[in-house]
């Protein structure tokens, strides 16, 4: 397996973590996030700040997610307490992470940390392909398992039919803040991991984030939307495979790093039309029974 594969590979690892979380605000909670574009950078500038000032690597990616759903929080309370609309809220905590990023790596608009140690210091790309891939499995994992407690399938309940968890006495303006905050946490753990495999970290590297995701999301959704095997998250993953290939081959057959916005909005077009025109990020239907039954058992 040669470089160009393995690197392919190691970043759709990376990337698929924070896919996972723009599927909870986007097919989940149908919540338009774009604050995700600044917790990205968030989860880097804080992963470099602290590598940088000698703290542990493993320390960095902890604190990176805590950032990052602390701001995914702030969205939500935005949304949810003082009933700005979900779009701008995003808008606003997006470009307020902006100045705050600058803050926390001291003004610098690219942090450098190749002279630290990092989770991939003393390994090579085969070694740090397993390396991603362990972090993307670990969250699969937690992914699955959480979205089949019963606070999951209240979150999941939320984006659906938000209406029947209010009949039922839940409180789903906590639920969402809790969403937000989660797809946040790992959109920051994904920036957090990208910054210490560049050696780096960069004021704009969050750019382009939710175009990355949606692409991603839609491109797995639209080709595998009648396999039912595949559980969202490793579905986040292929999706993740299937972006990071078609981007990696338009820039091995001669296009410019420069024509990626629009080679991202020439795959999603093309997506959506396998799909069946499938533009509707609406979350699939639970059934009502088992909804009942689960929020149920919450309220009692």
């Amino acid at each position: 397996m040669n470089d160009f594969i393995l690197g392919i590979l190691l970043q759709s690892f990376i990337f698929s973590i924070m896919v996972m979380g723009v599927y909870i605000t986007y097919k989940l909670l149908d919540f338009p996030d774009l604050s995700v574009d600044g917790t990205f950078t968030l989860g880097a500038s804080i992963s470099a700040t602290l590598i940088t000032r000698g703290s542990n690597p493993l320390v960095a990616l902890l604190l990176s997610v805590l950032g990052g759903a602390l701001a995914g929080a702030m969205t939500g309370v935005l949304n949810v307490r003082l009933k700005i609309k979900d779009l701008l809220s995003g808008i606003l905590i997006m470009l307020g992470l902006y100045s705050i990023n600058l803050r926390i790596t001291m003004g610098k608009a690219n942090l450098p940390m190749f002279n630290n140690s990092t989770i991939f210091s003393e390994s090579n790309m085969s070694s740090s392909l397993f390396i991603a891939l362990g972090f993307s499995l670990i969250c699969a994992i937690l992914f699955t398992v959480f979205f089949k407690t019963k606070l999951g399938y209240l979150l999941r309940a939320t984006g659906n039919n938000e209406g029947m968890v209010i009949s039922l006495g839940i409180n789903t303006g906590s639920i969402r803040i809790l969403g937000l905050a989660l797809s946040n946490g790992l959109v920051a753990l994904s920036g957090s991991i990208f910054a210490q495999y560049q050696g780096y970290s960069d004021i704009n590297m969050g750019t382009g984030t939710i175009v990355t995701s949606l692409a991603s999301i839609i491109m797995a959704h639209s080709i595998f939307k009648n396999v039912r095997l595949i559980s969202p998250s490793f579905l986040c993953i292929i999706g993740a495979f299937l972006y990071r290939a078609s981007i990696s081959l338009s820039l091995k057959i001669g296009f410019n790093p420069s024509d990626l916005k629009l080679v991202s909005c020439i795959i999603v077009i093309i997506a959506l039309y396998i799909g069946g025109k499938e533009s509707s990020f609406k979350p699939k239907s639970l059934q009502l029974v088992k909804e009942k039954g689960q929020a149920g058992d919450l309220s009692a």
